[in-house]
C-alpha cells in the first residue's frame, strides 16, 4: 500500500510539473528567452546531470552493437532533439490549453507506431479511437475563434508543431523501450540526451548565449530553473521510477489529468480561456485516447500451448 501511494505521488508530481510548464513557459518566451535558447539550456543541464549520475552508478554499462547504437541515435534525434525543438516552438506560437490537449494524442501515436514497427494488431476499438482522436486534433488545430486568433496569430502553425512533437515522442516511446529493458536507464538517458544535444544545440546556442540575463527578474530565473531541473531532470527520474510499478490503467488516469490541470493553471493565471469549443475538442481527443488504450482481448490458446509457455 505504501509503495502504491508513492507511485501515485510520483505520477501526480510529474503531472503537475508538466501541466504547469504550459503556462510558466509563456512568461519566459519570447521576451526573455527564445524557444531554442530554452531547449539548449535544458539539454545542457540534462547532459551534465545524467552523464555524472551514469559515471557514478553505471560506469561500466555501455550500449554495444551496431543495432543498439543506431537505435540510441534515433532515440536521441526523435525523443530529445526534434521533440524539444518542436514542443517549445509550438508552445511559443499557440495557446497553453491547445498545446496541452494536443499533447495527449501521444498514446494514439504509440499504438500506430507499435503496429508499424512491432506488427501489433490494431483492433476495431483502437481503429475507432485513432479516427475519433484525429478528428478532435484536426478540429483543435484548424478551428480557432477570433479572440484566440488575435492573441496567437500563428496558432495554427504552433498547433501543427505540437502535434508533430507528440508524434515524434510517441515513436520515441516505442523504440526506446528495448534499450531501457537491456541497459541501465542512466546509460540510455545519458546517450539520448547527448545525441539530442548534437541536434538541438546548434539551433539554439546563439539564443542561449545572447540572452540578456541581467534583465531577468527573480521569478523568471525561478521559472528557467524550474524548466531545467524539475521539467527536464526531476520529472524524468520520477517518471522512470513510477513506470516500473504503475499499471496501464493508472497511467491512463494521469494522461487525462495532465490537460485538466494545465487548463486550471492556465485559466487561473490568466494565460488562456476555456471555451465550449475547446471542451468539445478535448472530449473527442480523450475518447480517442481511451479507445486506443483498451487492451485487445487475449486469444484463447490450446492447453498444450499454455503448458509449453509455462515451461
Amino acid at each position: 500500500m505504501r509503495n502504491q501511494l508513492r507511485v501515485h505521488a510520483a505520477l501526480l508530481v510529474v503531472t503537475i510539473i508538466y501541466a504547469a510548464n504550459y503556462s510558466l513557459s509563456k512568461d519566459v518566451m519570447p521576451h526573455y528567452l527564445h524557444p531554442f535558447g530554452i531547449v539548449t539550456l535544458r539539454i545542457l543541464g540534462a547532459i551534465i546531470f545524467f552523464a555524472g549520475i551514469k559515471f557514478l552508478v553505471a560506469r561500466h554499462d555501455k550500449i554495444i552493437g551496431r543495432a543498439d547504437n543506431l537505435r540510441s541515435v534515433a532515440c536521441g534525434v526523435l525523443g530529445i532533439g526534434l521533440n524539444q525543438l518542436l514542443f517549445f516552438s509550438g508552445l511559443n506560437l499557440t495557446a497553453p490549453i491547445s498545446a496541452s490537449l494536443l499533447q495527449t494524442v501521444a498514446p494514439i501515436v504509440v499504438v500506430i507506431a507499435s503496429a508499424v514497427l512491432l506488427s501489433e494488431r490494431i483492433t476495431l476499438p483502437r481503429a475507432l479511437g485513432i479516427g475519433v482522436g484525429a478528428v478532435g486534433a484536426a478540429s483543435l488545430i484548424l478551428g480557432r475563434n477570433a479572440q484566440t486568433a488575435a492573441v496567437y496569430p500563428q496558432g495554427t502553425l504552433g498547433n501543427i508543431f505540437i502535434l508533430l512533437n507528440a508524434t515524434v515522442f510517441g515513436i520515441y516511446l516505442v523504440i526506446v523501450t528495448p534499450l531501457m529493458r537491456k541497459y541501465h536507464p542512466f546509460t540510455v538517458l545519458s546517450r539520448v540526451f547527448l545525441v539530442g544535444g548534437c541536434i538541438a544545440i546548434p539551433f539554439g546556442w546563439r539564443e542561449a548565449v545572447h540572452a540578456d540575463y541581467a534583465s531577468f527578474p527573480p521569478y523568471i530565473w525561478a521559472e528557467v530553473g524550474f524548466m531545467i531541473f524539475f521539467l527536464t531532470i526531476f520529472a524524468y527520474l520520477l517518471n522512470n521510477w513510477a513506470l516500473k510499478y504503475a499499471s496501464p490503467a493508472l497511467l491512463g488516469v494521469y494522461i487525462y489529468l495532465q490537460p485538466v490541470l494545465a487548463v486550471l493553471i492556465a485559466v487561473s493565471l490568466g494565460k488562456d480561456h476555456l471555451t465550449w469549443g475547446k471542451a468539445g475538442q478535448a472530449a473527442l481527443i480523450f475518447l480517442g485516447v481511451w479507445l486506443v488504450s483498451q487492451k485487445p482481448k487475449a486469444v484463447k490458446e490450446p492447453a498444450a500451448a499454455v503448458e509449453t509457455a509455462r515451461e
